[in-house]
C-alpha cells in the first residue's frame, strides 16, 4: 500500500475527482481518497504514474513520509499554518466587508445616515460598494483560482460553487454600475436611483466572507478529530536521560540508539522501548493499554514509550528506538485507520462525483425559469446564485471521515486499534463472535485449582508434589511447581527421576527410599486398584475440565491435585455483555468435549464446538458466516486463517505476531471487556455516520429547492445568496461537530485489577479460586535517606494483613502502598511512624 498526502482539494467532489484519475492509472487495484486528512491510499501501480495523474486532475501529490514520532509539532504544522492565513484572510475581509454592509444594506435598505458628501449621489455609493468588494474578491482569490482551475480542466468543485455565485454577483452590479453611468450621463435620474437597489456588490462580499467563516470553523473542528493522536505523540517525552561512560547526559529521545542505558525517575515518560535492568517501579500504562492499575515492573520487565513511571528509579536497556516503539505502531496504525475509507462512503462518493456539475445544472435551469416567470435578470440572478452557494458537497464528503477519525482516536485511548474504517464500521454489525478458548477466554497457561490430600496432609501433599515434578519440564509441572513455590513449600532430595511418556514422572525420595508418583488416573490404575472415593473425585474433577494428577508413595494413592487453564477474571462478564449487546457468542477449541462442556458451564452454558483442529478454526468461521457476518477473537499462530477468514479478526495483544498481523482490530491488553467496548464504538460511530449522512442529504434535498425558490409561491418562502452562503459555511460546522459528540460517550469501562487467593471451600479441601480487588495508596514520608530507609519501612507495612506490597522511595518521599483489602490510613501511618519516619 502507498500512502500520499493531496493538495488543492476543497470537498467531496474533489476527492471523488481524485479517486477516479488514480484508478485510471495502469496496475491500481484500489483508491481511496480522505477529504479530511488530505491524504490517499493506493494499492498498486508505479509511484511516478500516480502522481501524474493527480496533477492532470488539477491537484499536487506528493508520497507520505513515516510520522516521525517525537516531534509532534511536525504533525499539525500545516494545518497550524492554513488556519493562520484563513483567520488573517478573514479579519481583511472583515475590514472591507463592514462598511459596505453598512452603506449597502444599513443605508440604501434601512436609511441609516451618511455624510451628505456621499449620500447624495447615489453613483458615488456604487463606486465605493464596488472598490470594497474588489478588494474582498482580491484577498478571497483562493476561491476563485481554485474554482475555475478545476472548471477547466474538467473537475467542478465547491470552489467552483462559490466562485461562480460571488463572481455572477460581482459581474452583475458591475454591469449595473455601467449602466447606471449612462443614465447618469443621459440625465435619467429616476433610473438612475433604481440601478442602485438592484446590485448584488454586498452579495458578492457576503458569500466569500461567510464562507470563509465556514471553513475557519470546520478546519478548527477538524483539529479536534486528530486531537487522540496529537496526545499519542506528546505523551513520547522529547529527551532522554542515557548513560555514557557512566555519567548522565540528557539527549533527544529521537537519538537513544538501541541498546543505550536510560534512565527513568518517578514521574518521568519512558523515552523509548526497553528492559528494565536495573530497579524497580510501577508503570502507568494506560496510554497505550486502556489498564488504569499501573505495570509491576522489575529486571526483565519490558517498559514502553509514552508511559509514565510513577514510583521507582528505573535503569533501563533500549530495545525498540523511533518509529520501531510500541507507541509509534500505535500511532501508525491510528493513522492509517483515519485515512483509509469505510465501505458506507460509497454512497456519499457516488453522490459527490455528480453533485457540482448537477448543481451547475439546477443554478442554471433555475435563472432561466425566473427570467421567464419574473422578466427580471436580476431576479432570476438571485435564484440561480442562491443555488450555487447554498449547495455543499463538503458536508457529504466530511460525514463519513470525521466519525472514522474521531473513532479510531477513542479506540486507541481505550486499547483497542482499528487498522481500517472498514474493520470500525464492519465490527458493530457482526452477529455471531467466534471466541477461542485458549489464550482469549482462558489464561493459556494451567494452574492448580484443587488440591486434595487423603492419607497425608495438604502441606506434605504439596511437598510431595513439589519434589516430584520440578525436574519436570511439563506445563502441568510447571503449574505445579509454581502453586508450591507460591505456597513456601519446601522439596526434599530425590534421585532416579524419570519422565514417563504420556503419563506423568517417578522419582525415588533419597531420604526414605520411597518411590514417588505424580502420574495419570490410567496409569495409577495399572498399578494398583483404586478406592471408589479416588475415583469419584477424579470423575469429578474431569467432568468439570480439569486435569487431574494422581499422587502416589509406592502403590499407596496420597492425594489429588487437579490442573486446568483457568478462566480469565472478566471472561464471564465479556459473554454475558456480548449477549446484552445481542451478539452471540460461541466458544471455538482443540479440547474434548467434556472439557469443553466444562469451560462453557462456567460461561453461563456459551455456546461451543470442540475438538477443532488447527486447521479447521476457519472452516467454522467460514460455515457460521452462512448466518450474518462474523468476528473472530483469537492470539494464537493457529488462529491466523481463521482470523483472515472471518469479517473482522480480533487479536489479543500478548498474542504471536502473526496472529496480530493477520487481524484487523489488535486489543492492547489481554482483556475481552474491550472487545465489548470496541463493539460499542463501532456502533456508535456507524450510527454518527449516518446521522451526518442523513442531514448532509436532507440538508441539500431541502436547501436547494429553498434557494431556487421552489417554496415562493406556496409559503412565501425567499432565500437570499447571503443566508444561502451562512447555511453553507454552518453545514460542515454542524456535521463536524456531531462527530465529536462520540468523545462524550463512555463507550470503554474502565478495568479493575484482580488477584486469584487460594481459600478452602469445603470439607474435601478443594482449593477455588477467588477473584479479588486490590486497591492503591500514597503516602508522603519524611525521614527516609537511604535504601536500607526504603527496606526498613517495607517490610514493617507488608506485615500488616491486607497489604500485599509496598514500594518505599526515599527520592521521591513517598511509599505506594497495595492493599488486597481495607487498611484503616491510620494504622499504615502509625506503622510507618513506629519505625522512625513522619508521615506527612
Amino acid at each position: 500500500m502507498k500512502q500520499f498526502n493531496v493538495t488543492g482539494m476543497s470537498c467531496a467532489a474533489c476527492s471523488a475527482r481524485v479517486e477516479k484519475a488514480v484508478r485510471g492509472v495502469d496496475g491500481v487495484r484500489s483508491c481511496a481518497v480522505n477529504l479530511l486528512t488530505n491524504s490517499m491510499t493506493v494499492e498498486g501501480g508505479d509511484e511516478g504514474a500516480i502522481i501524474a495523474a493527480v496533477v492532470n486532475a488539477g491537484y499536487g501529490a506528493s508520497p507520505k513520509g513515516r510520522e516521525k514520532v517525537a516531534d509532534d509539532d511536525e504533525l499539525d504544522r500545516t494545518a497550524r499554518e492554513e488556519r493562520n492565513r484563513m483567520i488573517l484572510r478573514l479579519v481583511w475581509s472583515l475590514v472591507f466587508m463592514l462598511p459596505l454592509m453598512y452603506i449597502s444594506m444599513g443605508h440604501v435598505m434601512w436609511g441609516w445616515p451618511l455624510p451628505k458628501a456621499i449620500s447624495a449621489y447615489p453613483l458615488l455609493i456604487a463606486l465605493i460598494e464596488f472598490l470594497f468588494t474588489t478588494a474582498v474578491l482580491v484577498i478571497n482569490q483562493k476561491f476563485f483560482i481554485n474554482g475555475f482551475r478545476g472548471a477547466v480542466k474538467g473537475a467542478p468543485n465547491m470552489d467552483t460553487l462559490v466562485a461562480l455565485g460571488s463572481g455572477a454577483s460581482y459581474v452583475w452590479s458591475v454591469y449595473l454600475l455601467y449602466v447606471m453611468t449612462i443614465s447618469v450621463t443621459n440625465g435619467n435620474y429616476i433610473e438612475y436611483r433604481h440601478y442602485l437597489h438592484q446590485m448584488y456588490f454586498e452579495s458578492a462580499a457576503m458569500i466569500l466572507t461567510l464562507i470563509t467563516v465556514g471553513k475557519l470553523l470546520e478546519t478548527v473542528a477538524k483539529g479536534k478529530t486528530t486531537s487522540a493522536i496529537k496526545s499519542l505523540i506528546k505523551l513520547t517525552p522529547k529527551t532522554a536521560t542515557v548513560v555514557k561512560g557512566g555519567v548522565e547526559v540528557e539527549i533527544l529521545s529521537k537519538e537513544v540508539t538501541r541498546g543505550d542505558t536510560f534512565i527513568v525517575k518517578p514521574g518521568e515518560s519512558i523515552p523509548v522501548d526497553g528492559i528494565v535492568v536495573d530497579g524497580g517501579s510501577a508503570v502507568d500504562e494506560s496510554a497505550l493499554t486502556g489498564e488504569s492499575i499501573p505495570a509491576e515492573k522489575s529486571v526483565g520487565s519490558g517498559v514502553y514509550a509514552g508511559t509514565i513511571n510513577t514510583t521507582g528509579y528505573i535503569r533501563c536497556e533500549a530495545t525498540s528506538v523511533g518509529e520501531d516503539t510500541a507507541m509509534a505502531r500505535v500511532v501508525k496504525l491510528v493513522s492509517d485507520a483515519a485515512a483509509s475509507k469505510a465501505p458506507i462512503a460509497k454512497v456519499a462518493d457516488r453522490v459527490a462525483g455528480i453533485f457540482v456539475p448537477a448543481v451547475l445544472l439546477i443554478a442554471f435551469i433555475t435563472t432561466v425559469i425566473w427570467i421567464f416567470v419574473n422578466n427580471s435578470l436580476g431576479y432570476a440572478l438571485a435564484r440561480g446564485i442562491s443555488v450555487l452557494v447554498i449547495s455543499c458537497p463538503c458536508a457529504l464528503g466530511l460525514a463519513t471521515p470525521v466519525a472514522i477519525m474521531v473513532g479510531s482516536g477513542i479506540g486507541a485511548r481505550g486499547g483497542a486499534l482499528f487498522k481500517s474504517a472498514t474493520a470500525l464500521e464492519v465490527l458493530g454489525s457482526c452477529k455471531t463472535v467466534v471466541l477461542d478458548k485458549t489464550g482469549t477466554l482462558t489464561n493459556g497457561k494451567p494452574e492448580v485449582t484443587d488440591v486434595i490430600p487423603i492419607s497425608i496432609t495438604d502441606d506434605e501433599l504439596i511437598s510431595l508434589a513439589y519434589s516430584a515434578e520440578k525436574n519436570s519440564e511439563h506445563p502441568l509441572a510447571s503449574a505445579i511447581v509454581k502453586y508450591a513455590e507460591a505456597r513456601g513449600a519446601c522439596a526434599f532430595e530425590v534421585k532416579d527421576f524419570a519422565a514417563i511418556v504420556g503419563s506423568g514422572v517417578e522419582c525415588v525420595a533419597v531420604d526414605t527410599g520411597e518411590r514417588l508418583l505424580g502420574v495419570s488416573y490410567r496409569y495409577a490404575s495399572e498399578r494398583t486398584e483404586m478406592s471408589s472415593a479416588v475415583t469419584e473425585m477424579y470423575e469429578k474433577l474431569a467432568s468439570d475440565g480439569k486435569t487431574p494428577l494422581i499422587f502416589m508413595k509406592e502403590n499407596t494413592v496420597v492425594g489429588i491435585i487437579a490442573v486446568a487453564d483457568t478462566l480469565k477474571p472478566d471472561a464471564l462478564d465479556a459473554v454475558n455483555e456480548l449477549r446484552a449487546l445481542g451478539v452471540r457468542p460461541v466458544m471455538l477449541t482443540g479440547d474434548n468435549e467434556v472439557t469443553a462442556r466444562a469451560i462453557a458451564s462456567r460461561l453461563g452454558d456459551v455456546e461451543f464446538i470442540a475438538e477443532v483442529l488447527p486447521d479447521g478454526k476457519e472452516e467454522v468461521v467460514r460455515s457460521l458466516m452462512k448466518d450474518g457476518r462474523v468476528a473472530m477473537v483469537g492470539d494464537g499462530i493457529n488462529d491466523a486463517p481463521a482470523l483472515v477468514r472471518a469479517d473482522v479478526g480480533v487479536a489479543i495483544g500478548n498474542g504471536t505476531d502473526i496472529a496480530i498481523d493477520s487481524a484487523d482490530v489488535v486489543l492492547m491488553r489481554p482483556a475481552l471487556s474491550q472487545l465489548t467496548g470496541a463493539i460499542r464504538l463501532s456502533r456508535a460511530t456507524l450510527r454518527i455516520i449516518h446521522e451526518n449522512l442523513f442531514w448532509a442529504f436532507i440538508y441539500n434535498t431541502l436547501g436547494i429547492p429553498l434557494a431556487a425558490g421552489a417554496f415562493i409561491h406556496l409559503f412565501g418562502w425567499e432565500l437570499t445568496p447571503m443566508f444561502g452562503a451562512a447555511a453553507m459555511s454552518l453545514s460542515s460546522f454542524c456535521v463536524v461537530t456531531n462527530a465529536l459528540r462520540l468523545n462524550i460517550k463512555r463507550i470503554f469501562k474502565k478495568s479493575t485489577s484482580e488477584c486469584a487467593t487460594a481459600e478452602k471451600c469445603d470439607k474435601t479441601n478443594i482449593y477455588t479460586i477467588k477473584e479479588q480487588e486490590k486497591m492503591e495508596k500514597i503516602i508522603k514520608v519524611e525521614g527516609m535517606m537511604c535504601p536500607h530507609c526504603e527496606a526498613h519501612v517495607k517490610s514493617a507495612l507488608e506485615a500488616i494483613d491486607g497489604v500485599d506490597s509496598a514500594v518505599a522511595s526515599h527520592k521521591e518521599g513517598t511509599v505506594t502502598v497495595t492493599l488486597s483489602k481495607a487498611v484503616e490510613d491510620k494504622v499504615l501511618a502509625d506503622t510507618i511512624t513506629a519505625q522512625g519516619y513522619k508521615v506527612i
